[in-house]
């Protein structure tokens, strides 16, 4: 089919058959096709959308349009892989994946670079000295053999087309669809070759979905995915109306990941919550765990024990890294000018907006507006007080960690910040768990 044929089917709301998904994902991949067409095609999709068939072809199409690794020979399986969809200070999976670790799940993690308001894991290990994240194949399944972990950048040999529709979503206002979100995720998850899939899917005002019923889609098209290439997906949904945990910057967000992992009393409750609970579904999902209590169980013992701490150090030092966490704590970089920013008034805390609060870190220099923006490692924002909390008039709400070069700047970054916050008379009330539902072929 000539490709203004194949864009005017979907235009018009036909249906494309796998073949037809397949010749166009290949003429993509080899950059055959002008990128006005390929936009054009995005946009009829973002208009007229994808049935569920369409949706699962054009995943197999895009992984197979690249290199598929094989982990079935690495030991202890099955592999698993957590991804998600992105947030504002989510430092999750670098608490999550070395707990899942410890308790002797296979874990090779492909990760990304933040876009927008969404920080990357990729940026915040980058931001440890000396850190490799490009590894290759064989080296990062042999660092999984020998210690279980590995999480590295994603590589452009992997579901190529995915790379190239992206930078063109990103361009054309065509990210928030559905079936190509869905595709993106799981044709990377899929040629990645985990045996287990756990995704988290944020919901509210610092994801992509903002909406509930959006999120509940989305969550039903990633498993459906999976289920329909026989890998085994669990999709949480999980609250992502405020940043998750106290801070918001790589260097800040690997230090917090750190303290959670050496002190878990230490950690931001509903951030603990969250790890803790992806943890007992992954443990449930690679059945080292028989119901959900024992898993519970084993979540809590895995933290308190120091295991998972043991696992990011050994992982960290493998990857090129300092030695041991203390000294990765040392070497991080600090901005050289803290500021704070007090509460304006009394009242309890009702809202503190994700969005903004990640579009600020966006200015500070925490995350990239293009891909070709260069992260500074040392900025962001340090939370003191969370959704629920009571303070006082001039009491710190957070800190600002700037360079000396932003000093100028710094009452135009606290408003941007206060604006973020919303007070209350009375106290608010909380969604009882960050998790809130889950959708699962396992």
């Amino acid at each position: 089919m000539r490709a203004v044929e194949f864009i005017a089917k979907k235009r018009d709301g036909g249906e494309h058959t796998e073949e037809e998904l397949r010749d166009f994902i290949g003429k993509v991949t080899e950059g055959s096709l002008p990128d006005y067409q390929v936009s054009a095609w995005l946009m009829a999709v973002f208009l007229r959308g994808m049935t569920m068939q369409e949706t699962c072809a054009l995943t197999r199409a895009m992984r197979d349009s690249g290199e598929r690794i094989d982990l079935s020979d690495l030991p202890n399986g099955p592999t698993l892989d957590k991804h998600s969809t992105g947030g504002v200070g989510d430092k999750t999976s670098l608490v999550v994946a070395p707990l899942l670790a410890a308790a002797g799940i296979p874990i090779l993690k492909m990760s990304g670079r933040g876009l927008g308001f969404s920080g990357g894991t990729i940026d915040k290990l980058e931001a440890i000295p000396g850190l490799r994240t490009a590894l290759g194949r064989e080296e990062a399944k042999q660092q999984v053999r020998s210690i279980g972990l590995a999480i590295l950048s994603q590589s452009s040999q992997l579901a190529p087309a995915d790379g190239k529709l992206y930078a063109l979503r990103d361009v054309t206002a065509t990210v928030e669809s559905i079936p190509l979100i869905a595709s993106s995720i799981m044709s990377k998850k899929l040629a990645g070759g985990a045996k287990r899939i756990l995704l988290d899917v944020k919901v509210g005002s610092g994801s992509f979905m903002r909406e509930l019923e959006q999120a509940r889609a989305l969550a039903s098209t990633l498993v459906t995915i999976g289920v329909q290439e026989g890998v085994p997906t669990q999709a949480v949904l999980t609250d992502m109306e405020e940043p998750l945990g106290w801070t918001v910057g790589n260097a800040l967000e690997v230090e917090e990941a750190i303290r959670v992992l050496q002190n878990a009393d230490a950690a931001e409750p509903r951030f603990l919550a969250l790890c803790l609970g992806l943890v007992e579904h992954g443990l449930l999902a690679c059945e080292r765990a028989k119901n959900p209590q024992e898993a519970q169980n084993i979540a809590e013992q895995l933290l308190r024990s120091g295991t998972g701490a043991a696992k990011l150090e050994a992982m960290i030092r493998a990857q090129g890294g300092p030695k041991a966490l203390e000294a990765v704590l040392t070497a991080l970089p600090r901005a050289p000018i803290t500021y704070r920013v007090e509460a304006p008034e009394d009242g309890f805390i009702a809202a503190i907006d994700a969005r903004v609060v990640g579009l600020l870190a966006v200015a500070l220099g925490a995350g990239r507006s293009t891909k070709e923006d260069r992260i500074d490692p040392a900025v962001g924002i340090v939370l003191h007080k969370k959704r629920g909390a009571w303070v006082h008039a001039g009491e710190p709400l957070a800190t600002l960690h700037l360079q000396d070069t932003q000093a100028s700047q710094r009452d135009h970054f606290k408003t941007m910040l206060l604006s973020a916050y919303r007070f209350a008379a009375e106290p608010v009330v909380l969604p009882p768990s960050p998790l809130l539902e889950v959708l699962s072929s396992i």
